[in-house]
């Protein structure tokens, strides 16, 4: 008997429909005058990020003694930050992106990625762009604002930014995670189990909300506040229920980012993870002048999945991964 697994996941009227969402996006981006920009998906390094696993594959040059390792990329962040630092001006990109990961209900291996920079901007006043952009797109009342740190105090009874690895740990196990907290010496590692188990659930039904000020320990390629060195200035944007931004006020000094990147491949090896290579081109750019500047990564298939109310990712994608 003939399988069905050739046919689409989603129907042909979603896809009319992400097409349009698309178009919609790409006008507004027009209408600003943010340039389109098209990066590699494959690289000769990857992210450092122990939460972030990527793809690897080995190009064979017929010429070459030696095939040579390269990485789908899991964002077009340092490319397009390259872009950035060659004088590209404000820049943004809709493209193909995999992580390495589960698949489920928002997750697939590959998956689409709106992601934009804008010079002279910095994290608050991207959320004002963002917002515009999910209200169009949306139809939705305009984002609320709330930092990580009063959240996790209103729905935890715990201060984020100075609880003890133990606090945490007691904190998990009272929740119902004892045997990983137990295992568990990284606080942040903690911090995002109890955030996403705990408080993402209770944030952002009603309208879209943004999480502001993360833990400087989570700043990843953000800036440390200048007036609170406990705290990033990175934001996610959260809606009913869905994770779909990420962004932050970039971090422009190169010494700082290569440090981060090494304080992560330690990292990994402590959790017995392979050690990723850094991307130098990336470090380079940086210390040849990125402009100050402020990025954002959208996620397109989870936007759509609200605007179409969807419950699945398989049914806003052409073909999802058991069907690729």
């Amino acid at each position: 008997m003939q399988s069905n697994n050739w046919r689409p996941s989603a129907s042909i009227a979603a896809l009319k429909q992400r097409a349009l969402v698309l178009r919609k996006i790409r006008h507004f981006f027009a209408e600003r005058d943010v340039l389109e920009v098209d990066t590699p998906a494959l690289s000769h390094a990857t992210v450092t990020d122990e939460h972030l696993h990527s793809f690897s594959t080995q190009f064979q040059h017929p010429f070459a003694p030696q095939s040579q390792t390269l990485y789908l990329q899991t964002s077009p962040e340092f490319a397009m930050k390259r872009l950035l630092s060659a004088g590209s001006g404000a820049i943004y990109q809709i493209c193909k992106s995999f992580r390495n990961e589960e698949t489920g209900r928002f997750h697939n291996p590959e998956f689409t990625m709106l992601e934009w920079y804008r010079p002279g901007f910095n994290h608050v006043q991207l959320m004002s762009e963002i917002d515009d952009l999910i209200q169009m797109v949306l139809e939705c009342e305009p984002a609320e604002k709330k930092t990580y740190q009063a959240l996790f105090k209103q729905h935890l009874n715990c201060d984020p930014l100075t609880a003890t690895l133990d606090e945490l740990k007691t904190l998990a196990k009272h929740h119902g995670y004892g045997e990983l907290a137990a295992e568990e010496n990284n606080r942040d590692t903690l911090l995002m189990l109890l955030f996403s188990q705990q408080v993402e659930p209770h944030i952002g039904q009603d309208r879209p909300c943004f999480v502001a000020d993360f833990p400087a320990s989570q700043a990843a390629l953000a800036q440390i506040s200048a007036t609170n060195p406990l705290v990033a200035e990175r934001f996610e944007l959260y809606f009913q229920g869905i994770e779909l931004a990420n962004g932050f006020h970039e971090l422009t000094d190169s010494v700082e980012q290569l440090s981060r990147f090494e304080r992560d491949n330690k990292q990994r090896q402590k959790r017995g993870l392979d050690r990723m290579p850094i991307d130098q081109n990336f470090i380079a750019a940086i210390e040849s002048g990125l402009p100050e500047c402020a990025g954002v990564a959208l996620g397109i298939d989870r936007l759509l999945m609200l605007a179409l109310k969807c419950n699945k990712i398989e049914q806003v994608i052409a073909f999802e991964n058991s069907r690729a």
